[in-house]
């Protein structure tokens, strides 16, 4: 059974960090690539980062040079450094799998 588990979200202040991580199972993490999405509230789903197999990553514009995704594969864990927080990142991030979907999800709110 695949499962996706996210955590680590919550309030925070803008300028600050935050570090989310996602639990995977039910398959190998190496082997795949790897994004996290996110929603805000009212608002679509937007990509924010993936993670490939190569080492590669990529991210969308607005949190380049801000978050970092990497990986620890012998802990099945994806993770997602924010830093540099802006109240336009708030929203619910879901760590996602192309096959197998996302996960439920962690709020991350920022605000002063």
């Amino acid at each position: 059974q695949v499962q996706l588990v996210e955590s680590g979200g919550g309030l925070v202040q803008p300028g600050n960090s935050l570090t989310l991580s996602c639990v995977v199972s039910g398959f190998t993490l190496s082997r795949d690539p790897m994004g996290w999405v996110r929603q805000a509230p009212g608002e679509g789903l937007e990509w924010v980062a993936s993670s490939y197999t190569s080492g590669d990553t990529t991210y969308t514009d607005s949190v380049k040079g801000r978050f970092i995704i990497s990986r620890d594969n012998a802990k099945n864990t994806l993770y997602l450094q924010m830093n540099s927080l802006k109240p336009e990142d708030t929203a619910t991030y879901y760590c996602a799998h192309v096959l197998y979907g996302r996960g439920q999800g962690t709020q991350v709110t920022v605000s002063s």
